[in-house]
This record gives C-alpha cells, sequence and structure tokens, in this order.
C-alpha cells in the first residue's frame, strides 16, 4: 500500500468521525432548525397538548419539582389533575381508568424515589395486561450518573416491566415519543409503557440557560471548549422545539382470528355437547364494546365462568353464568373455550382440565396463550388474537345453533346447590363479632345496579368474590393474576372518576386497608366519594390459616380490631364501627352509608367480624 492510499483512508476515517461527531452533537439538525431562545413556552406544554389530542381526561400524580411543567400545562387544558398520598396509588388509579374507559390510563410521577415508589403498581399494570403510561422526571441531561439529586438508572429498572421504555434527550423528541408510547400500550397485548424526562426538556429555555451557564470555567482553551460544548448542548436541546408536529393518535394493532380458525372453531363448538366457556379480562378490551360481548355469550347460549374483569359480564342472575364447583364442570365438559384465561395457578396450571376435551384457547398474547400447554394440557385450536372479536365471530357462525339446555340446567344445579350450602353458613353464628358472610350477603343485596366493586384483600375479599354480584359489564375490579394488596384506594379513585354516577364499594381486608387509607384524604379533597367495607378481623387470615396448622406459629400475622371508622373521619370522610351490637341495625347502617356517599362523604364501614370455615383449603402460595 503506497503512501498516498493510507494518507487518503486516514482523511476519510478522519472525515467520517468528524461527521459522525457533528451528528451526534446536532449541528446538522441545527443548520436546518431555528432555535427560540425567547419563547416562554416549555416542554410540557407540548407533553399536555399529545395526552388531549389522545382523549386523556385524567393524570394522576403526586407533585415532585422534576415534573410541575407537565401538571401546570395539563392543568391549563382542562385535563384533570388528581394528585394522591402515593405514587403508587396514582399509577393504580391510572389502571382503573385503563380498564373502564378503554383509553390509556396515564400517571406521572417525580424522579428517583417518586418512580421508585410505582414499581409494583406498573408490575401489577403488566400482569394485568392495562394500556398504562407512566411518565417520570429525571436529572438534567448532562448531569445524569454524576450525582445529581434523585438520579438513578430509571431505564434499566423499567425496561423488564413495560413494553416500551425511551428517554427523551432534546424538546423535539416529545410528541414523537409520546405519541408512539401511546400507541404501543394499546396494541398487540396492553401494557404499560414508560417515558423518562429530564428536567432540562420541561422547563422554558431562559430557565435551563440559567443552569448551563458555566460559574467558574477554565481559562485558556479548554475553558473555550466547555462553554461551546454547554452553549451547542443548550442549543440542540431546544432546535426545533416550537415547531408544528402531527399530533393525532398513532393506528393501534389488534390482533384477530382468521376466517379460517374461526371456522374450525364453528364445527367444533357445534359438534359439544357439553362445552364451557371460561372467560378472563381480555374480553373486556377495546375495540370490541362489552355491551357486544354480552350479545355474542348469550346468543352463544353456553354457560360460562367468568373471571377478572369478566365477572359481571352476564349481568347478577343470568342463567348461563356459573359460579360454583369449576373444576367438576371442566372435568366434565367435552369442550372448553379458554378466551383470554390462562392456564396458571388459577386453573392448576392446565391439569383441571380433561385430556379428552376439545380445547380452543384465544388469547392475545402468545406466551400466555400456550402456558404450561407442554405439561399438562394441549390445546385443540390455539388462536393468538382478540377475544371479544373472537367471539362475536363465533356466535355470527352460530346462530340458530343452542347448546344442549340438559347440560346447561346440570351445571345450574350444582351451582344452586353450593349456593345454598353458602348461604346456610352465612346464618351461622361465630364465636365472636358478626359473621363474613353474613355482612357480604347483605351488602350484596343492598347493591346499586351500577354499582363498581373494587377488591383489596385476602380472605375476607375471597369470600366476597364467591357472594358479591356485579351487575353488569366492567362493574368488578381486582388485581388480577399477580395478587398485589394496596390496589384498593387507586382502583377507587379511578373508578369513580369514570363514572361518576355509580356507587364504588372498595371491599377491603383490615391488612390491606392499611396501603391505601390515607387516600382518604384524596377522596375529600377531590369530592370522590366511595364506600369502603372493612372486614376487620385483627388477622391476616388467608397466611394464619395455613402457617397456624402447618407450622405452630401466628407469629406475624396478628393485627388489632383498630378503628379505621375514627381514621376515615380524621381524613374527612365518614365512619362507621360495626359490631355484634349493631347486627340489627346493619342493613340500615348500609343505607345510611350509601345516602352519606349520595351526599358527597367518602364513607368506611369498619366491621368487626369473626372467624368461620369458609375458606379452608383455599391457598395463599
Amino acid at each position: 500500500m503506497d503512501i498516498g492510499t493510507v494518507v487518503c483512508c486516514c482523511f476519510t476515517a478522519v472525515l467520517l468521525a468528524f461527521l459522525f461527531a457533528a451528528y451526534k452533537l446536532g449541528l446538522f439538525y441545527q443548520l436546518f432548525h431555528k432555535t427560540d431562545r425567547k419563547s416562554p413556552r416549555q416542554g410540557g406544554e407540548i407533553v399536555a397538548e399529545v395526552l388531549q389530542a389522545h382523549g386523556i381526561k385524567f393524570v394522576f400524580t403526586l407533585v415532585g419539582g422534576h415534573i410541575s411543567p407537565i401538571l401546570v400545562a395539563c392543568e391549563k387544558l382542562g385535563i384533570r389533575i388528581v394528585d394522591t398520598r402515593h405514587e403508587a396509588t396514582a399509577v393504580f388509579a391510572a389502571d382503573a381508568v385503563a380498564r373502564l374507559s378503554g383509553r390509556v390510563g396515564v400517571a406521572v410521577v417525580t424522579a428517583g424515589p417518586g418512580l421508585t415508589n410505582t414499581v409494583t403498581a406498573v408490575k401489577n399494570a403488566q400482569m394485568a395486561e392495562s394500556p398504562l403510561l407512566l411518565m417520570g422526571g429525571a436529572a438534567a441531561t448532562l448531569l445524569q450518573g454524576r450525582g445529581s439529586l434523585q438520579d438513578i438508572d430509571q431505564m434499566s429498572l423499567f425496561k423488564p416491566l413495560c413494553k416500551f421504555c425511551a428517554s427523551v434527550r432534546s424538546v423535539r423528541e416529545i410528541v414523537p415519543t409520546v405519541r408512539k408510547a401511546l400507541a404501543i400500550a394499546q396494541s398487540g397485548t396492553p401494557g404499560p409503557v414508560f417515558i423518562e424526562f429530564p428536567i432540562d426538556t420541561l422547563y422554558p429555555y431562559h430557565l435551563v440557560e440559567k443552569e448551563f451557564s458555566p460559574k467558574n470555567t477554565p481559562k485558556g482553551i479548554v475553558g473555550k471548549v466547555i462553554s461551546w460544548y454547554l452553549h451547542n448542548h443548550l442549543t440542540n436541546l431546544f432546535a426545533g422545539a416550537w415547531e408544528v408536529r402531527d399530533l393525532s393518535p398513532l393506528p393501534v394493532h389488534v390482533p384477530k382470528a382468521t376466517d379460517e380458525e374461526v371456522q374450525r372453531c364453528i364445527e367444533l363448538v357445534s359438534r359439544a355437547k357439553k362445552p364451557v366457556i371460561v372467560l378472563g379480562s381480555q374480553a373486556t378490551l377495546p375495540p370490541t364494546p362489552v355491551t357486544d360481548v354480552r350479545k355474542a355469550l348469550e346468543s352463544l347460549g353456553i354457560p360460562c365462568f367468568l373471571g377478572g374483569m369478566s365477572r359481571g359480564m352476564l349481568g347478577k342472575d343470568n342463567h348461563l353464568h356459573i359460579r360454583q364447583n369449576r373444576r367438576d364442570a371442566l372435568k366434565e365438559a367435552d369442550l372448553v373455550l379458554l378466551a383470554g384465561t390462562v392456564c396458571d395457578f388459577r386453573l392448576s396450571y392446565g391439569r383441571v382440565l380433561n385430556r379428552r376435551s376439545k380445547i380452543i384457547a384465544v388469547n392475545r398474547d402468545k406466551t400466555q396463550l400456550l402456558k404450561n400447554s407442554d405439561l399438562f394440557w394441549k390445546p385443540t385450536v390455539a388462536i393468538q388474537g382478540d377475544v371479544g372479536s373472537f367471539l362475536m365471530q363465533l356466535s355470527k357462525g352460530l346462530v340458530g345453533h343452542r347448546c344442549p339446555e340438559e347440560w346447561v340446567q346440570c351445571l345450574k344445579e350444582w351451582d344452586n346447590a353450593k349456593e345454598k350450602a353458602n348461604r346456610d353458613k352465612a346464618n351461622e353464628k361465630t364465636e365472636r363479632h358478626l359473621n363474613p358472610l353474613s355482612v357480604l350477603h347483605c351488602v350484596n343485596e343492598l347493591l346499586m345496579e351500577d354499582s363498581i366493586i373494587v377488591a383489596d384483600g385476602g380472605d375476607f375479599v375471597g369470600s366476597a368474590a364467591y357472594i358479591m354480584r356485579p351487575r353488569g359489564p366492567l362493574c368488578w375490579l381486582d388485581p388480577g393474576a399477580f395478587g398485589t394488596l394496596g390496589v384498593g384506594g387507586g382502583f377507587a379513585l379511578g373508578a369513580k372518576l369514570c363514572c361518576p354516577d355509580s356507587e364504588v364499594w372498595i371491599v377491603y381486608g383490615d391488612g390491606s386497608l392499611g396501603y391505601s387509607v390515607a387516600e382518604f384524604d384524596t377522596f375529600t379533597r377531590h369530592k370522590t366519594p366511595v364506600i369502603a367495607l372493612v372486614g376487620n378481623d385483627a388477622c391476616w387470615s388467608q397466611i394464619s390459616r395455613e402457617q397456624v396448622p402447618i407450622l405452630g406459629s401466628n407469629v406475624a400475622c396478628g393485627l388489632a380490631f383498630t378503628d379505621y371508622h375514627i381514621v376515615a373521619n380524621g381524613f374527612g370522610g365518614k365512619g362507621y364501627l360495626v359490631g355484634r351490637e349493631e347486627e340489627p341495625r346493619l342493613e340500615n347502617i348500609v343505607k345510611e352509608a350509601q345516602r352519606e356517599c349520595k351526599d358527597g362523604k367518602a364513607v368506611l364501614l369498619n366491621v368487626l367480624i369473626g372467624k368461620t370455615n369458609f375458606r379452608d383449603g383455599s391457598i395463599s402460595v
């Protein structure tokens, strides 16, 4: 190789390095896009404009200096800012809004500990498949990794939890990043997404410039290089910031069953003599309205077991809704349609399914669709697609076909027998305080037709799941597969905001109440009255039931019969203590609580309950 070639190669390498550096420093972009140094605008305004264009009505938060521009800008555009007493509650509330409204729920929290406080709630949203946008503050772009206040590697924290994570590096990136995040949250299998906003991407130019101005710049060439670098970084941060951009929603991808898959399922169902549908939360996802899903189920005429968000899908007393003896029914069935239901611990990993049964599995998520199919069960047809639209197609293809009535009647007879046994247990006297089953039956009878039930607890809530009957679709909220305690305050807040005319009930265990009782302050401040029914047995009973007989100790399971009703009063609500002396007046107390709630007071019923053997055999691990 001659010297000319060497020189040419070196020159090319230097030139490429220079061009790459110029690109990374934003020099090319700055040639064509101006930086308006006099503009009073700030990045938070752009965030608010994108949210408004996507129909976002609520933003949940716990305030922090990193995120103030977003909150102020949203308020100016008419987006309601709802501040809570814990960041996890803000995310739980956004989760509830997503489930009930069909839009992405939005929460904004400050950097560092503000974000770490949301981790459990974000994981819960991931496992519950809720479309949720979490936005978090962050240290300034040049100070990340340099020991700035509340500066941690937030991206690494959320990448395992979210479908999409992004860190905004300049103001011009805000619009495309937020639009992309909102679309991804709703596409495919819905889930949470996360965007990190360094503080200098949110505040106006003149304030950021003050922070960038070097105080003690070294003299000489080093000082000049530092000054140029800081000035260029600031210019690039705001270059093209206020140019007009498209704010409209991006297309959302929803997987759907093919015509061939639907036709094969039609043939299988038409030949079945003992079919059963096990419906999961995915049946409530957009784009199919829940009212249409309900009509499709009624048209099919197949007995249904409803779980998760699909509880209430068929109303209170529909003859197709089977509540009890699911294990026996699945063993007897000759066809099982797993519609958004996963073969995890809730179905004994698939072991409850009869190997001779034809099994149709429908799920948006391929991993969940086939979970444990390599061990205990095998799908006859596995469809990666939307549950609601599949049920619509299936019902259209089976018009005129009816499930054998004797099969429905058989399951209903089993159901009625178990319901009678449960009612008999409710009439038994406990050694002390009130029978929890009796309390739940009483409340269930008094529920309004539009009531929304939020489930947050272990033993008491487990009993409520058997007894309380949601009156319609989207009238039941529970954490989902993660089994998270502490969802009550946030879920109820989101539900009341989405459905202000509905009566919202939180069914709490006394243990789980401790996580969000402070949100009674939030209910009072934001005029979102709800009713909390607390089953107070002074114990983590779901754990104690197994721990004591197996390990011989009640350590860490005992609580106290705390005056939670007084706590509610202190936060501006209305509390009632209900013990055995108040049992004859229980119905009147519940009705009084409903009146107080209607008049604008958040109400807490602190019901002292005794022990029953109703839940013996239930698992906690």
